[in-house]
């Protein structure tokens, strides 16, 4: 049955007779994603998806719909306020800001894509001064982020 098939794609194959309200936030989230691919869509829309998640589940969030609009290849529109997601996902960016178009453009970043790639971190710091972000005067860093390797 396809409903079960698509279940199977996004690793909820033993959740096929779960209640909604016994899922955790991430697994509402894939049962979503799924029953928006069951149809094979010629477009797909992702209007913040991963927003309420936490960081490790939006992570592989992320990770999962890379993978499946791979495999399935509809379009995608991706909404997001999420530079990061937007440069690590998308074939194409455009920004808005107050409203007006200020960027649109292909993301030439080589996949996988990864944020300590000096392409990505170079897209991204474009497309937050185009939405009016300044970078920061000097980075952010103390002992304890040092020791478990977080910058």
């Amino acid at each position: 049955d396809d409903g079960r098939r698509a279940l199977a794609e996004v690793g909820l194959e033993r959740h096929a007779d779960a209640w909604p309200a016994t899922l955790s936030g991430g697994e509402a989230q894939r049962v979503a994603l799924a029953r928006a691919l069951v149809r094979e869509p010629e477009l797909l829309l992702l209007d913040e998806p991963f927003a309420a998640l936490d960081a490790l589940t939006r992570l592989r969030m992320q990770d999962l719909v890379d993978e499946l609009c791979r495999k399935h290849r509809p379009a995608v529109l991706l909404v997001t306020h999420d530079v990061e997601e937007a440069v690590r996902l998308a074939d194409r960016v455009a920004v808005l800001r107050d409203g007006r178009l200020v960027t649109d453009e292909r993301v030439t970043v080589a996949r996988p894509r990864d944020p300590g790639d000096p392409a990505f971190a170079a897209l991204r710091r474009r497309l937050l001064d185009d939405l009016g972000v300044p970078a920061p005067s000097h980075p952010v860093r103390t002992p304890e982020l040092d020791r478990v390797g977080v910058i």
